[in-house]
């Protein structure tokens, strides 16, 4: 079982930045594809951006070409999310989330991932 911890949400203002950490365990980091998603209130949950295991490979949503970037150190079991020109559409609750390294981290349906994080809060004022 493959627990994750989310941090580094908060609230900044339009065209600020923040760095999501999600730190997993229980597990070996390095065989899952790791991503991230987002809900914001009354919308359904929205992927943002995938690592491939290795860190070679990356993919984004739309929404976020260009102002946010996806990374992952697997000697800390821990991925991260750089969020730059943040906009308050960004506004949402952020989740990190794991699957095996043997599905394509261009499916973005949420249904692909096993293991979900607590998610932790983005909060972006205009």
């Amino acid at each position: 079982q493959v627990q994750l911890v989310e941090s580094g949400g908060g609230l900044v203002q339009t065209g600020g930045s923040l760095r999501l950490s999600c730190a997993a365990s229980g597990g070996t980091f390095s065989t899952f594809h790791m991503g991230w998603f987002r809900q914001a209130p009354g919308k359904e949950r929205e992927f943002v951006a995938v690592v491939s295991s290795t860190g070679v490979s990356t993919h984004y949503g739309d929404s976020v070409k260009g102002r946010f970037t996806i990374s992952r150190d697997n000697a800390k079991n821990t991925v991260y999310l750089q969020m730059n020109s943040l906009k308050p559409e960004d506004t949402a609750l952020y989740y990190c989330a794991a699957k095996a390294r043997g599905r394509s981290i261009y499916n973005t349906a949420e249904g692909s991932y096993v293991y979900w994080g607590q998610g932790t809060q983005v909060t972006v004022s205009s």
